[in-house]
Protein backbone atom coordinates (compact mmCIF):
# COMPACT_ATOMS: atom_id res chain seq x y z
CA UNK A 1 0.00 0.00 0.00
CA UNK A 2 2.83 2.76 0.31
CA UNK A 3 6.59 2.01 -0.38
CA UNK A 4 6.64 0.30 3.19
CA UNK A 5 4.99 -3.14 2.97
CA UNK A 6 6.46 -3.79 6.44
CA UNK A 7 3.16 -2.08 7.52
CA UNK A 8 -0.23 -3.69 8.53
CA UNK A 9 -3.94 -3.58 8.92
CA UNK A 10 -4.85 -4.62 12.33
CA UNK A 11 -8.63 -6.29 12.44
CA UNK A 12 -9.94 -6.89 15.98
CA UNK A 13 -13.70 -7.80 16.41
CA UNK A 14 -14.86 -10.77 18.55
CA UNK A 15 -16.87 -12.10 15.81
CA UNK A 16 -14.27 -14.47 14.46
CA UNK A 17 -16.38 -15.62 11.09
CA UNK A 18 -16.80 -11.43 10.57
CA UNK A 19 -12.96 -10.72 11.03
CA UNK A 20 -12.23 -13.74 9.22
CA UNK A 21 -14.43 -13.18 6.24
CA UNK A 22 -13.32 -9.26 6.21
CA UNK A 23 -9.76 -9.97 6.56
CA UNK A 24 -9.95 -12.37 3.61
CA UNK A 25 -11.15 -9.44 1.57
CA UNK A 26 -9.45 -7.06 1.92
CA UNK A 27 -5.84 -9.42 1.56
CA UNK A 28 -7.34 -10.19 -1.86
CA UNK A 29 -7.78 -6.37 -3.25
CA UNK A 30 -5.19 -4.43 -1.12
CA UNK A 31 -1.48 -4.99 -1.22
CA UNK A 32 -0.93 -5.38 2.68
CA UNK A 33 -0.84 -8.24 5.07
CA UNK A 34 -3.82 -8.56 7.73
CA UNK A 35 -3.76 -9.42 11.15
CA UNK A 36 -7.07 -10.63 12.98
CA UNK A 37 -8.00 -10.52 16.95
CA UNK A 38 -10.90 -11.58 18.27
CA UNK A 39 -9.75 -10.53 21.89
CA UNK A 40 -8.47 -6.79 22.29
CA UNK A 41 -6.40 -7.68 25.33
CA UNK A 42 -4.67 -10.04 22.22
CA UNK A 43 -4.66 -7.34 20.12
CA UNK A 44 -3.08 -5.09 23.00
CA UNK A 45 -0.04 -7.24 24.02
CA UNK A 46 0.62 -7.86 20.01
CA UNK A 47 0.01 -4.41 18.55
CA UNK A 48 3.87 -2.98 19.63
CA UNK A 49 5.54 -6.16 17.30
CA UNK A 50 2.56 -5.31 14.75
CA UNK A 51 4.09 -2.36 12.80
CA UNK A 52 0.15 -1.05 11.60
CA UNK A 53 -0.39 1.03 9.53
CA UNK A 54 -4.11 1.46 10.77
CA UNK A 55 -5.96 -0.63 13.15
CA UNK A 56 -9.76 -1.36 12.72
CA UNK A 57 -11.89 -2.42 16.02
CA UNK A 58 -15.44 -3.04 16.49
CA UNK A 59 -17.18 -1.18 19.01
CA UNK A 60 -19.01 -4.32 21.21
CA UNK A 61 -16.67 -6.51 22.94
CA UNK A 62 -15.52 -8.56 25.76
CA UNK A 63 -13.41 -7.47 27.80
CA UNK A 64 -12.79 -3.63 26.13
CA UNK A 65 -14.75 -1.30 24.12
CA UNK A 66 -13.84 -0.45 21.20
CA UNK A 67 -13.36 3.20 22.98
CA UNK A 68 -11.54 1.53 25.58
CA UNK A 69 -9.72 -0.43 23.46
CA UNK A 70 -8.01 2.76 21.30
CA UNK A 71 -7.52 4.44 24.19
CA UNK A 72 -4.94 1.87 25.97
CA UNK A 73 -3.43 0.84 22.02
CA UNK A 74 -2.48 4.63 20.76
CA UNK A 75 -0.01 5.04 23.21
CA UNK A 76 1.29 1.91 22.22
CA UNK A 77 1.70 2.52 18.29
CA UNK A 78 2.39 6.17 18.14
CA UNK A 79 0.43 7.97 15.34
CA UNK A 80 -1.45 4.92 13.87
CA UNK A 81 -4.84 6.13 13.12
CA UNK A 82 -8.08 3.88 14.41
CA UNK A 83 -11.24 3.13 12.47
CA UNK A 84 -14.19 2.12 14.45
CA UNK A 85 -16.87 -0.32 13.13
CA UNK A 86 -20.01 -0.83 14.64
CA UNK A 87 -23.72 -2.46 14.19
CA UNK A 88 -25.20 -0.28 16.67
CA UNK A 89 -26.13 3.31 16.88
CA UNK A 90 -23.33 5.68 18.41
CA UNK A 91 -25.00 7.72 20.67
CA UNK A 92 -22.23 10.03 21.88
CA UNK A 93 -22.18 13.37 20.76
CA UNK A 94 -19.49 13.57 17.44
CA UNK A 95 -17.31 16.46 19.54
CA UNK A 96 -16.51 13.50 22.22
CA UNK A 97 -15.80 11.07 19.10
CA UNK A 98 -13.46 14.00 18.41
CA UNK A 99 -11.83 13.71 21.74
CA UNK A 100 -10.26 10.78 20.63
CA UNK A 101 -7.54 11.84 18.61
CA UNK A 102 -6.28 9.18 16.78
CA UNK A 103 -9.70 8.31 15.41
CA UNK A 104 -10.16 8.93 12.17
CA UNK A 105 -13.44 7.13 11.55
CA UNK A 106 -17.14 5.43 12.50
CA UNK A 107 -18.38 2.99 9.90
CA UNK A 108 -21.68 0.91 10.79
CA UNK A 109 -22.40 -2.66 9.76
CA UNK A 110 -23.44 -3.79 7.90
CA UNK A 111 -20.67 -2.40 5.36
CA UNK A 112 -18.99 -3.45 1.79
CA UNK A 113 -15.32 -4.37 1.81
CA UNK A 114 -15.14 -1.78 -0.57
CA UNK A 115 -16.30 0.84 2.32
CA UNK A 116 -13.70 -0.37 5.04
CA UNK A 117 -10.94 -0.58 2.09
CA UNK A 118 -11.44 2.75 0.54
CA UNK A 119 -11.57 4.14 4.37
CA UNK A 120 -7.94 2.04 5.27
CA UNK A 121 -6.61 3.45 1.92
CA UNK A 122 -7.77 7.32 2.97
CA UNK A 123 -5.90 7.01 6.49
CA UNK A 124 -3.18 4.79 5.76
CA UNK A 125 0.15 6.50 6.01
CA UNK A 126 1.89 8.44 3.12
CA UNK A 127 -0.77 6.37 0.89
CA UNK A 128 -2.54 7.38 -2.41
CA UNK A 129 -5.94 6.04 -2.29
CA UNK A 130 -5.65 5.59 -6.01
CA UNK A 131 -3.14 3.48 -6.42
CA UNK A 132 -3.08 0.55 -3.97
CA UNK A 133 -5.71 -1.55 -5.04
CA UNK A 134 -4.34 -4.92 -6.08
CA UNK A 135 -7.45 -5.53 -9.25
CA UNK A 136 -10.48 -3.72 -10.21
CA UNK A 137 -13.12 -5.71 -8.93
CA UNK A 138 -15.83 -5.75 -11.40
CA UNK A 139 -18.05 -8.63 -9.60
CA UNK A 140 -20.00 -8.22 -6.31
CA UNK A 141 -19.12 -10.70 -3.44
CA UNK A 142 -21.00 -11.66 -0.67
CA UNK A 143 -19.86 -8.24 0.95
CA UNK A 144 -20.62 -5.88 -1.77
Amino acid sequence: MSSDFSKTIVLVDDEKSYVDLLAAMLLEHLETPVHTFTRPLAALAELPKLNPGIIVTDYYMPQLNGFEFITQAAPLVPDVPFLLITGHAMTLPPEEIARIRPLKGVIAKPFGWRVLADEILRHWPGADASRHHKVEATMPTAMD
